[in-house]
């Protein structure tokens, strides 16, 4: 097998404004944007985002979503404060291992900074 790309799908319910989120709050830049799906550049990867999902108002337990999308930061710091100043909340936690922010997608879906 020959993989010259990989790529992450999240199904949405409200596309829009999971699209929204994605590429204003989060700064993923838009490669192809269409009416029910769209390609954000991820990396060296792509996330792409396609309607008929399912959305939770609290954070989607493991068993309804048992990915998490993580980005590996260079200045943690810098990152939390950003997305703060636009309005994502972000909740620091601690580990023996390194330092996560936790963020919540409008669908429900963990996103995590590391350090």
């Amino acid at each position: 097998m020959n993989i010259n790309e990989t790529g992450i799908i999240i199904f949405c319910e409200n596309y829009d404004v999971v699209l929204k989120f994605y590429s204003e709050k989060l700064g993923l830049h838009v490669r192809k944007k269409g009416k029910h799906l769209s390609v954000l550049d991820f990396g060296g990867s792509y996330l792409m985002l396609e309607d008929n999902g399912v959305a939770s108002i609290k954070e989607k337990t493991r068993a309804e979503n048992p990915t998490v999308i993580r980005f590996n930061v260079n200045n943690f710091e810098e990152a939390v404060s950003e997305l703060m100043q636009l309005g994502v909340s972000v909740d620091v936690k601690k580990h023996s291992w390194g330092t996560i922010g936790v963020i919540i997608d409008p669908e429900g879906n963990r996103i995590e900074l590391k350090d």
